[in-house]
């Protein structure tokens, strides 16, 4: 911290969240139904780790960053012990500070309690201290919210949880809702149960069923199905890009970015690295290499953005006031329902007509989804690469 008086964690967290939301400020802000087309504050939760154990959280983290419809408050790292030792890596602290330094953003992050819980109303009080910084950033980031918080959710939902343990009360007030980017999901409601468990689901099932049972409002993004992880449904997220070719396209720092995280980079000068050109090896091997994605039908809701085709033009992530009436578009929706999750951690669910504080995503055909997207992700990443360009 430098020379001057002592300055604790809180004062830290309180400095670094007062800053964020003084640059916030100038932007919209939320309101309060489920779509509105205003910049959306969000607190990402993401189980996202350095070096990647999965490196579609590096990926996808960069949506929270350039899409200017969302106003980015803090980053909860979700950590589970088990994948701290599977091979040496740790909380992903590097990748969110390489994204502030290209974005010249300050969004704060920590991580949280990395054991599962051991029952239902566990607050995790017990672990060492840095991880209890995740949770305590996370109500503190909604202590001095002005409104109610977009929650987004990929990995174990233990933070939230845990939060939810603690505070209840702030969480019900100031949560608008939770885009939960977890479990499994056939194509038909009421006609299935899970017999394996999605591995968001299984890093912490209690969580999941803590969150699910709650009063919060919640809109569940399925990442499978119960033919597996990489399979396709009408109400699971997954897609496959079939290369990253179009990381050629983006400026350098964005470039290294994701050239590092996509091939598990160790290299202790992430900053540096992010000033360099590519090794041509490396970045032939990235290139070519298909990719795993589930998260974009979550930030396309957070952002309010369409998948839309203009006549004759290819498909895009469309802001909706710039959907035209001549623009054809793939559904990408959050269904009205209601829902019941045993102890067991699986789950049955039915539309409903009436008010309710659950959705569930729809996609409709999920081959036009992944084929619509092969297409605008790669763009939206472009866009992402001339903003930062921009003056």
């Amino acid at each position: 911290m430098g020379l001057g008086s002592p300055c604790t964690r809180r004062d830290f967290v309180e400095r670094a969240l007062l800053a964020t939301a003084a640059v916030a400020g100038v932007r919209a802000r939320a309101q309060t139904t489920p779509f509105r087309a205003a910049a959306t504050p969000v607190i990402d939760i993401t189980d996202l780790y350095h070096p990647a154990q999965d490196p579609g959280d590096n990926f996808d983290l960069v949506a929270a960053y350039g899409l200017p419809e969302v106003d980015l408050r803090a980053v909860i790292l979700d950590v589970t012990e088990r994948h701290r030792h599977d091979v040496p890596r740790d909380a992903g602290y590097i990748p969110v500070m390489q994204l502030n330094a290209l974005f010249d953003r300050r969004v704060p992050c920590a991580a949280a309690s990395s054991r599962p819980l051991r029952a239902l109303d566990d607050a995790a009080e017990d672990g060492p201290g840095i991880q209890q910084w995740g949770v305590e950033l996370l109500l503190d980031t909604l202590r001095l919210a002005e409104a109610p918080v977009d929650i987004v959710s990929f990995g174990s939902a233990r933070p939230l949880a845990i939060a939810l343990n603690r505070e209840p009360e702030l969480l019900l007030a100031k949560t608008r809702l939770v885009h939960l980017c977890a479990g499994s999901c056939d194509t038909g409601p009421l006609e299935w149960e899970w017999s394996d468990l999605e591995w968001n689901v299984d890093l912490d099932p209690l969580a999941f069923i803590r969150i699910l049972r709650s009063d919060l409002p919640i809109a569940l993004y399925p990442c499978a199905t119960a033919q597996g992880p990489f399979s396709y449904g009408a109400h699971n997220c997954y897609y496959r890009l079939e290369d990253l070719r179009f990381i050629r396209d983006l400026p350098r720092g964005l470039r290294q970015y994701l050239l590092y995280a996509l091939s598990a980079s160790g290299r202790v000068d992430f900053l540096r690295v992010l000033e360099e050109e590519p090794e041509a090896d490396v970045l032939d091997a990235v290139c070519a290499r298909g990719h795993h994605v589930w998260e974009t039908a979550v930030w396309a809701q957070v952002a309010n953005r369409r998948i839309a085709q203009s006549p004759g033009g290819p498909w895009r992530l469309t802001p909706a006031s710039e959907v035209g009436d001549d623009h054809h578009l793939l559904p990408n929706e959050l269904l009205p329902c209601e829902w019941e999750i045993d102890d067991r951690a699986w789950l049955r669910w039915q539309p409903v007509a009436g008010e309710t504080r659950r959705w569930m995503y729809d996609r409709g055909d999920p081959m036009a989804n992944e084929a619509a997207l092969r297409e605008a992700l790669p763009a939206l990443y472009r866009s992402f690469g001339e903003a930062l360009d921009s003056p």
